[in-house]
Order: structure tokens, then C-alpha cells, then sequence
């Protein structure tokens, strides 16, 4: 994982959801069992397990093409074929979620994508809808 300066709790990455309708601050939490990526958005706060980083830019090199992204809250199904539905897979690295929470894993396509972006690991659409990411 590229290294910057930004990206700790004291120095949160601040973003924007795809397309660009929501604005977050994310940030790396080594300290937390397991390590996480932490989203704040808001009030809430969400996280995912750190790992999912690598975990999805080696899962989007041997797709090597675009992918949806196909967030949706963890109450609600993914689309089949989307990061979303390969975050909570059986299949995944994890095998199963990648979200720390209860009632707040879901998202993940949402609010891991742009922090991809962020550190040069994928390109991301930014489209009002449907938008893809893929490996750098």
C-alpha cells in the first residue's frame, strides 16, 4: 500500500463518495483488532477490515477489466458481479464481510472505492449512477 502523509486520524483523507453526493473522512487504524479502515461519515462511523485495501486491488487486477460497484446498506441484497457482492462473499479472501460493525458492513462499494483512488491503487468513475472502478 502506498505510503502518504494523509490518512491517520489526526490527518483523515476527506472525500467524496462516487458521483460525487456525499462528502467523508477516512483514515487507516493500525492500533484496532483487526487494523481497520476507518469511514466517518457524519455521525456514523463505519469500518472495514485494513486488509480489504489489498485484498480488493488483487481481486480487481486478476478481474482486469471494469467492475460495478454496486453499494448498498447491508439490509439489502448486492448485485451479483459487483465489489459490493465480492465484499460480502463466502469466496473473498475474509470469507465473508469485510465490515467490522453489525448493521453498518454494507457500503463497502461506496466508501472503500475512493480511498483506492486516493492511494493510486484504482481508477474510479464518477458518474450519477452505476459507476465502475478498476485497477491501476
Amino acid at each position: 500500500m502506498p505510503k502518504t502523509t494523509a490518512g491517520t486520524k489526526a490527518n483523515p483523507w476527506s472525500l467524496k463518495t462516487p458521483g460525487g453526493r456525499s462528502e467523508f473522512e477516512a483514515y487507516r487504524d493500525d492500533e484496532l483488532d483487526p487494523p481497520a479502515l476507518v469511514v466517518q461519515v457524519g455521525k456514523t462511523q463505519l469500518r472495514y477490515q485494513l486488509r480489504c485495501l489489498d485484498d480488493l486491488h488483487a481481486m480487481l487486477k486478476k478481474h482486469g477489466d471494469w467492475m460495478l460497484l454496486g453499494g448498498a446498506d447491508e439490509q439489502k441484497p448486492a448485485a451479483e458481479g459487483t465489489v459490493e457482492a465480492w465484499a460480502r462473499s463466502g469466496k473473498n479472501p475474509v470469507k465473508g464481510w469485510y465490515g467490522l460493525k453489525k448493521g453498518l458492513r454494507g457500503r463497502f462499494a461506496v466508501y472503500v472505492p475512493p480511498v483506492m483512488k486516493e492511494l493510486g491503487l484504482a481508477e474510479v468513475e464518477d458518474n450519477p449512477k452505476n459507476n465502475r472502478i478498476r485497477a491501476v
